[in-house]
C-alpha cells in the first residue's frame, strides 16, 4: 500500500512538471527602440510680391571737379517680385531711400532711387542673392543737380513668420552725370529691412 502510494505520488509529480514549467512567468523581450528622424524645416515658396520698409546708413564721396564727402542715415521703402525656380530665385524691384547727407556744405544728397534685378540661392527659409541695376541720386543744389548711375551689391532675406521676412543689403553706387561738369560720386549703403510677402 505504501509502495503504491509513493509510486502514485511520483507519477503525479512527473505529470505536473511540464505544466508547472510552462506556467512560470518569463520577462518579455524588450521592445525595439526606434529613433524618430529629426524634423526637416519646410522650405518657403518665394514666388510673389513683397513690400517693406528699410533703415540704413550711407557714405558718399565725390571726386573730379570737387572732392566732398558725407554720411548719414537713410529711411526707405521697397517693393519686389520674385520667382522661386527651386534651387534658384530671381526677381526685381524698386527701392526709394530718403536721406540728408551733407556734402561739405555745397549740397545735400536728398534721395536715392533704385530699379534693378536680383538673383540668388534658395536656402529653404532664407536666400542669399546678388543685386544690380539703375540708380538715381537727387541733391538739394540746382547747380549740382541730380545724376543717374548704377548700383551693385549683395543681400540676404530670412523668413521669420508666415509672410514676414527680415533682410539686409550692402550696395555700392556710382554716379557720373551731375549738372556740375566733372563731378562724379560713389556711395555705399548698408540697410536692414522688414518685408511683407503676399
Amino acid at each position: 500500500m505504501t509502495r503504491s502510494l509513493i509510486l502514485a505520488t511520483g507519477l503525479a509529480v512527473l505529470a505536473a512538471g511540464p505544466a508547472l514549467a510552462g506556467g512560470m512567468a518569463q520577462d518579455p523581450a524588450p521592445a525595439p527602440v526606434t529613433v524618430a528622424p529629426a524634423p526637416v524645416p519646410a522650405g518657403a515658396d518665394w514666388t510673389g510680391p513683397s513690400v517693406g520698409v528699410q533703415l540704413g546708413y550711407g557714405d558718399v564721396s565725390t571726386y573730379g571737379s570737387n572732392q566732398l564727402s558725407g554720411n548719414d542715415a537713410l529711411l526707405g521703402l521697397r517693393a519686389n517680385y520674385d520667382y522661386d525656380l527651386g534651387s534658384v530665385i530671381v526677381g526685381g524691384g524698386l527701392q526709394y531711400d530718403t536721406t540728408d547727407i551733407d556734402l561739405g556744405g555745397v549740397t545735400t544728397l536728398e534721395s536715392v532711387t533704385r530699379i534693378g534685378a536680383r538673383a540668388g540661392a534658395d536656402l529653404g527659409t532664407s536666400w542669399l542673392y546678388g543685386a544690380a541695376g539703375w540708380a538715381q541720386a537727387t541733391t538739394s543744389n540746382p547747380t549740382v543737380g541730380d545724376s543717374n548711375g548704377w548700383y551693385a551689391g549683395v543681400g540676404y532675406e530670412l523668413l521669420v513668420s508666415d509672410g514676414i521676412t527680415l533682410g539686409t543689403e550692402v550696395l555700392y553706387h556710382q554716379f557720373s552725370d551731375f549738372d556740375l561738369s566733372g563731378l562724379n560720386a560713389e556711395a555705399t549703403t548698408a540697410a536692414i529691412s522688414v518685408n511683407f510677402r503676399f
